[in-house]
């Protein structure tokens, strides 16, 4: 879609980021602004800092938003795009990767400690 179309691939971004948020990221707020700052504490810094882009490069593609020097509709720029897809690649990799990595870390490690006697590793409070 990016190269076909940056506006069609920005606004199925922010869709896909509004979807992503209520998902994993368990935001009740209606609109994407609202949940954006319902994550934003909880995310990473250098995702948090980036993900708000994806909302307003997507409003480009959404709204007919004209410039305020030259009357004319504001384009989605391929480069823009292309960084709404870099942050939902960072979004996905926070909400499902690293989270399979890291369980699959512990129970490697929790089975060494049980072959050599030991207890399991701690687990952080409110994990089951």
């Amino acid at each position: 879609m990016l190269p076909d179309s940056p506006k069609a691939s920005a606004a199925l971004s922010r869709r896909c980021l509004q979807a992503l948020l209520r998902e994993k990221g368990g935001t009740k707020s209606k609109d994407l602004s609202g949940q954006i700052d319902e994550v934003l504490d909880k995310l990473p810094r250098p995702i948090a800092e980036e993900v708000d882009a994806v909302r307003h490069i997507g409003n480009f593609s959404a709204h007919a938003i004209k410039s305020q020097s030259t009357g004319e509709i504001v384009p989605v720029e391929p480069g823009e795009a292309e960084w709404t897809l870099d942050v939902l690649d960072a979004l996905f990799d926070w909400y499902y990767v690293q989270p399979k990595k890291q369980e699959a870390r512990r129970a490697a490690l929790d089975a060494k400690l049980e072959d050599a006697g030991k207890p399991p590793m701690k687990k952080p409070s409110g994990e089951a």
